[in-house]
């Protein structure tokens, strides 16, 4: 597997007038630090298309998210996220961040991989997948109240072997990723906090990596979703979807 922990930071500014010195903050100075550390396997960071037609789900606190990060750490991975948690100290005290004014994190959580998936038409194992080049994500981020009833497992079950493997005949989906949330962040020197209360498995994952148009691709994601949802012994829907959009893969200095 491409590494045994994975962290995700769903990420709101509050003053528009931030995104340019935002962005230019994490892909120019945060991410590449992080990328640098011995214990992060990969990195990256995606924008939130805002189109209406894209059917975007965001329950509170969810709302107004603009990015979403995501980090997989190698093991040891104690010893990674220690180091990590050190460089986020570290640049506090360099003053250059993470204490960024502006900006709410709704969600700062690890997760634990469950599974990686490749289309049949790319020749990629899935644990290559993060480091191939996309257009975009689209995300769903499910809450389940009884992460380890029976209908979750048959729910589990049935996107595993039915679900997913449809999406993956997508045009424009290369592939998938699917996390169960492990505990919150807790750094330890830093005053990051998430809204809600969590247990293991409480928080469900679903990465599907795009590598054509994210709007238009995103449009076929969600006729094939309804259409296999609808099919013959699909089980009904467990957990309350949190937050379903696309999101554009942000291209430096284009996009600032």
């Amino acid at each position: 597997m491409l590494a045994d922990l994975a962290f995700f930071s769903f990420v709101e500014l509050t003053d528009a007038s931030q995104h340019g010195a935002y962005n230019r903050w994490h892909q120019l100075d945060h991410r590449p630090e992080n990328l640098a550390l011995p214990g992060v396997a990969w990195g990256d960071r995606w924008g939130r298309s805002r189109d209406s037609s894209t059917g975007q789900v965001a329950a509170s606190p969810f709302e107004g998210t603009d990015y979403v990060a995501m980090y997989w750490f190698r093991s040891p991975v104690h010893e990674s996220v220690e180091e990590w948690d050190r460089l986020g100290e570290a640049s506090f005290q360099w003053g250059r961040g993470p204490i960024i004014p502006g900006v709410r994190r709704p969600l700062l959580g690890f997760f634990r991989p469950v599974k990686g998936y490749s289309a049949p038409r790319i020749l990629l194992d899935p644990d290559v997948l993060p480091y191939r080049p996309n257009r975009g994500l689209h995300i769903t981020l499910t809450q389940h109240d009884e992460p380890h009833g029976a209908q979750t497992h048959d729910w589990h079950a049935w996107e595993d072997r039915n679900l997913i493997p449809q999406l993956l005949e997508v045009p424009g989906v290369a592939g998938a990723w699917t996390f169960s949330f492990s505990h919150l962040q807790q750094h330890s020197t830093l005053p990051f906090d998430s809204a809600g209360a969590y247990g293991p498995g409480a928080l469900r994952i679903r990465l599907l990596y795009l590598d054509e148009d994210v709007t238009e691709t995103t449009g076929r994601i969600l006729e094939t979703q309804c259409a296999v949802n609808a099919g013959i012994n699909a089980p009904a829907e467990v957990g309350k979807v949190l937050f379903s959009a696309p999101l554009k893969t942000i291209v430096p200095w284009q996009d600032w």
